[in-house]
């Protein structure tokens, strides 16, 4: 042993030039036979715990996706196919006249002339709509949930035929029943969490039977039973859902609806 390592200490320039120039078989035995250690080990139990995190993370990428589960969207963002103007459909506009419901840039645009709706062509009864919304400064806007057709009469609008939430440019200003968020003319909202106008606002509807949940850009403004509500108490459950145009411009994208199954309470059913 000690000659061995004795040899070992000798200065480089002392030693064979086989011994400076050449691994050791040894050491070549060594790096041929690691990589497949490696690959034993990778089959064995870290292998499987490679393979849960692997796993984790697919759950993970599900779990952010589980939020949007039996979600449909209806608007394709190309055209208009599946909805229905109502009122104003055509204005001068640049000297010419142009549709006022139209598609630019995957979104909805209406540009802000008379007044009228564009309606999804499906009754609906129990669902959540998610969707984004933009306005243009001073801008004036609704969103109808359970109405009836307009047929151009005040009591064929949603605000009185059902419901409209207000939208306007109001960031920032306190709460009424005609503020942003609100059933308009009938409840106020709890917040008004509104961005200034050009800017996206997030909106989540959902009407479940007599209950109505609101979400605005992550802040509930309303979550009530309208049976409680003497103003709103006899509102139908089912009808149409549309976006308002009230003479201002106004942009819509991402529109999407899950249709929900009826409760026991509507069936009957336990």
């Amino acid at each position: 042993m000690s000659s061995f390592i004795d040899h070992a200490r000798e200065p480089q320039r002392n030693r064979p030039s086989a011994f400076r120039r050449q691994p050791s078989t040894a050491c070549l035995a060594l790096l041929f036979a690691l990589p497949v250690c490696l690959l034993l080990e990778a089959s064995g139990p870290q292998a499987a715990a490679f393979g849960d995190a692997s796993n984790a993370a697919v759950s993970v990428s599900d779990a952010q996706t589980d939020g949007e589960a039996g979600f449909a969207p209806i608007f394709n963002g190309r055209d208009l196919n599946g909805w229905v103007v109502e009122g104003t459909n055509k204005a001068v506009i640049d000297g010419k006249e142009q549709e006022i419901w139209t598609v630019e840039n995957g979104e909805i645009h209406c540009r802000g002339k008379g007044f009228g709706f564009l309606r999804y062509d499906k009754s609906l009864k129990d669902f959540i709509v998610r969707l984004e919304y933009k306005i243009a400064p001073r801008g004036n806007s609704g969103i109808g949930i359970r109405t009836v057709k307009f047929g151009g009469k005040a009591n064929t609008r949603p605000s009185f035929a059902s419901y409209e939430i207000q939208l306007l440019d109001d960031a920032g200003k306190p709460t009424s029943k005609h503020s942003t968020g609100s059933l308009y003319r009938y409840v106020a909202p709890a917040v008004n969490p509104s961005l200034p106008a050009g800017q996206w606002n997030s909106v989540e509807i959902e009407c479940r039977g007599p209950r109505l949940r609101i979400v605005f850009n992550g802040k509930v403004l309303h979550d009530l039973d309208q049976t409680t509500v003497d103003e709103i108490k006899s509102k139908p459950l089912e009808g149409y859902f549309c976006l308002q145009d009230h003479g201002s411009k106004v942009w819509f994208r991402n529109v999407r609806i899950k249709e929900l199954p009826a409760t026991a309470e509507q069936t009957g059913r336990p």
